[in-house]
């Protein structure tokens, strides 16, 4: 079932309970539980993602000015790869796996069964409008659930064709898209789910988690917050500097593991800008609004927030914008106010701080003084200063000498920490935590013994105490 865009969504609002318990109807009629039958949707989430490429990177295109090779890098391409993957290993993840028993349950066997949840809510952003659709359905699919995908109205262009084209692939008695903006999405968290899968900001997380707990419905939550980089004293400046200028401004700086500041001593920290802005000069030339490799920010709503971020800041690179077509150019900023938005919100956009600390410590504790971020970045060539840093901070995940790609491998599980979200993606993790994994034990009819049943002897008693 497909419905049209929110003006004339409201109508069919009404619908979503029966579409939810047709969906779960399928679940329970055994349909979702045949391996066959999800390797055949997996199927189909590949056949679409490749037959629809061009297609998927124009819309991106055309909703964020997104150049082609980030579109098929961070979406398409990433979406196909991590399908793939979990196509080729679902099988072996959805075996029951042996269990130990202690004595006091013996003689019998026991396993971990994993089962389908049932129908799942998938809530998509707008910045990564493909593979955030695709890798969670992917996951939810390979654990053998229904699912409901409610696309990004913000990204219309994408969620449209998305909305078209995707059901052609997948079986419609077990899946639905539905489109909308804020109106919709409430009307589907009021509905009772078996999972929901949201990706966006810390703020509405508490919204979906909230519509959870009334039904008790276990969620993932991928959030954002503010994900530091740590630029040692020996690290590589032209390297980091590459590196943290690729990550702060891949989707014009609009992705949730993006570095939101650096901290950096003073004895680096004005040749760390400078190689910045080299970095940022070798990528887009010498006026980046002019690069058909720097994407725009996605709404003039957003655009606005981050001219906010900048209202009291006085940069030392970049600090161009243009409202018209929604540009602001990769931007840093040394030492605002900690106390200042800039610092105290997600930025999600080109606009970097650099914070002067005294040493790697110094560092740890400013970001332990803070939310636990979903990402953290090490730049060094010591290695007891990584350890350091991984060991003494708590964060989603973290990358060391580079940024974002932690993102990547389908074996490394994905997700945040605290306020930064909760639940883990990605290849097994994901079919994990899309399933109920059943604990059965087996116990045969012989070998009846009355040891634990009353009355409660004391030889009885003895014995117990020594087995269990």
């Amino acid at each position: 079932m497909t419905l049209a865009p929110e003006s004339s969504t409201t109508d069919h609002l009404a619908d979503l309970g029966s579409t939810i318990d047709r969906l779960r109807s399928t679940v329970l009629d055994g349909t979702t539980r045949s391996l066959d039958w999800r390797e055949t949707q997996l199927d189909g989430v590949i056949a679409f993602a490749k037959d629809h490429t061009d297609a998927l990177i124009a819309a991106m295109n055309e909703d964020l000015g997104r150049p082609e090779i980030e579109g098929w890098l961070a979406d398409v391409g990433s979406s196909i790869t991590e399908a793939q993957h979990v196509r080729k290993n679902f099988r072996k993840w959805a075996k029951p796996r042996r269990a130990k028993i202690p004595i006091v349950a013996q003689p019998g066997s026991a396993k971990v069964i994993p089962e389908p949840l049932g129908v799942a809510l998938i809530i998509a952003p707008w910045n990564y409008p493909v593979n955030l659709v695709l890798e969670p359905l992917v996951a939810a699919i390979a654990a053998g659930n229904a699912v409901v995908v409610k696309p990004s109205e913000l990204a219309p262009a994408t969620s449209g064709l998305i909305a078209r084209e995707l059901p052609k692939y997948l079986d419609e008695r077990a899946f639905a898209i539905i489109e909308g903006g804020i109106e919709t999405s409430t009307a589907l968290l009021e509905q009772r789910f078996d999972h929901i899968f949201f990706t966006g900001s810390t703020n509405v997380g508490r919204i979906v988690m909230r519509a959870a707990a009334e039904h008790l419905t276990p969620v993932i939550l991928e959030l954002g917050g503010k994900s530091p980089v740590v630029v040692a004293d020996d690290a590589d400046l032209e390297v980091a500097a590459n590196r943290i200028a690729w990550g702060k401004t891949l989707n014009a700086g609009q992705t949730c593991i993006a570095p939101d500041y650096v901290l950096v001593t003073e004895k680096n920290r004005d040749a760390l800008v400078d190689k910045l802005a080299d970095a940022w000069g070798e990528f887009y030339g010498a006026d980046p609004e002019a690069s058909p490799d720097f994407g725009r920010i996605i709404n003039e709503r957003h655009h606005k927030r981050l001219l906010g971020l900048l209202s009291d800041q006085t940069p030392v690179v970049g600090g161009e914008h243009d409202s018209a077509t929604k540009y602001i150019a990769p931007t840093i900023v040394v030492d605002p106010p900690l106390d200042s938005a800039l610092m105290t919100e997600e930025i999600f956009g080109p606009i970097l701080p650099i914070i002067t600390v005294e040493d790697t410590f110094d560092a740890i504790g400013f970001i332990n003084e803070r939310p636990k971020p979903l990402a953290l970045y090490v730049f060094s060539t010591n290695n007891d200063t990584v350890e350091a840093v991984l060991g003494r901070t708590s964060s989603g995940g973290a990358c060391v000498n580079h940024t974002l790609l932690h993102f990547t491998p389908s074996d490394l599980p994905f997700g945040g920490v605290g306020p930064s979200g909760m639940g883990r993606y990605h290849g097994k993790s994901g079919f994990e935590a899309l399933s109920n994994m059943k604990g059965v034990l087996r116990k045969p009819i012989f070998g009846e013994s009355n040891i634990a049943y009353p009355p409660y002897t004391e030889r009885k008693v003895n014995l117990l105490r020594k087995v269990t």
